[in-house]
């Protein structure tokens, strides 16, 4: 017995339903974060606020 499969329709023929919410692509990848890089996530912002000159205010 020989099965025949339905012919398989071309990428731009398929049809794709974006009416939900979700969105298609993420906005931001995990290859785009510091961690992604290889980098520390943490910062020393704080240290460099407390040691900044008084003239700075």
């Amino acid at each position: 017995m020989n099965r025949v499969e339905p012919p398989v329709a071309a990428d731009d023929d398929r049809p794709v339903d974006l009416s939900g919410d979700e969105s298609v692509l993420p906005e931001q990848t995990s290859d785009d974060t510091d961690r992604g890089w290889g980098e520390r996530s943490d910062t020393n912002d704080d240290r460099l606020w407390e040691d900044r000159p008084p003239h700075w205010g």
